[in-house]
């Protein structure tokens, strides 16, 4: 199952590009990475950005706890100072576990969504919110499974494209939530067809009997063509991203099974099988260039 990788992929992207900003150690350079904060006028301001440059150092020290206290008290002090509400959220969601059970788990979750809703209540465009939310509400939909979170989720990455569409990334995410949605569609699909015969049971790589094509279509069928497109774009941007043409490959397999004639399905998972050829030569080229001298 390739959710946990997907997952992993995004969890180490959202906390790098959040990282990068709060490991830079004066208040005003990390201003810069989120959006400019108004010079402090009064003492209560004073006191808020010298919490929030404490906060910064217990975050590049791991001291997590302290850090979301520290936050907190700098956005206490002046709610209006934007790099503390992100900061906080950002501390929240660097402790969420996606999948976890626990009740501290899932307070950390909650809290750093509420967190980036607030940010995004000062700055609607704030981009650094929107992503967060985005992918906090991808690691959360997961287990238990909840389409809605994840339908939220690709809200907030069609917000990105709409404010930046010539970044790649958005489209990506899209993709994959497309792809999410219509892999997991298509296993109970075909756990509900083995359920109901007795005999031959039918295999993951089979075509859909047409009763059951027809559903996927109709609940689907829409899915995997945005997905399709989102992931086409995102190349077209970036002629070198594998991980969204490894994607691309998924969907086109899924999308084999919304087609009645066997030609147009085999032609499918032609286009599949060519896009897993190509991820292997631009990652194996990757690596020759990077073990050049």
């Amino acid at each position: 199952m390739m959710i946990p990788v997907i997952r992993l992929r995004l969890l180490y992207y959202f906390r790098y590009v959040f990282a990068v900003c709060l490991l830079a150690l004066p208040w005003v350079t990390a201003s810069r990475c989120f959006g400019q904060e108004s010079p402090p006028q009064t003492e209560e301001q004073r006191q808020a950005r010298h919490a929030l440059n404490e906060g910064v150092q217990a975050f590049k020290n791991g001291q997590y706890e302290e850090a979301a206290r520290d936050f907190l008290r700098a956005k206490q002090l002046d709610p209006r100072l934007l790099n503390a509400q992100l900061y906080l959220a950002t501390t929240y969601a660097s402790q969420y576990i996606p999948g976890a059970p626990s009740e501290e788990n899932i307070r950390m979750g909650h809290a750093a969504t509420e967190e980036f809703r607030g940010v995004l209540g000062l700055d609607p465009q704030n981009l650094s919110a929107i992503d967060g939310l985005g992918s906090m509400l991808f690691q959360m939909a997961g287990t238990p499974f909840d389409p809605d979170l994840f339908q939220e989720s690709k809200s907030y990455y069609q917000k990105h494209i709409y404010l930046h569409p010539d970044d790649p990334e958005p489209y990506y995410w899209i993709g994959v939530i497309d792809w999410t949605l219509a892999f997991r569609a298509n296993g109970l699909l075909r756990a509900k067809n083995n359920l109901s015969v007795r005999g031959k049971q039918l295999s993951d790589d089979a075509p859909l009997p047409p009763d059951l094509r027809d559903e996927y279509v109709r609940g689907f069928g829409v899915t995997i063509d945005e997905g399709i497109e989102s992931l086409k774009h995102a190349i077209s941007i970036k002629p070198d991203y594998d991980d969204a043409m490894a994607y691309l490959n998924l969907l086109y397999r899924r999308k084999a099974d919304t087609v009645a004639s066997q030609g147009e399905r085999e032609q499918l998972i032609k286009m599949a099988d060519d896009l897993i050829d190509k991820v292997k030569d631009i990652k194996q080229k990757r690596a020759e260039s990077l073990n050049r001298p």
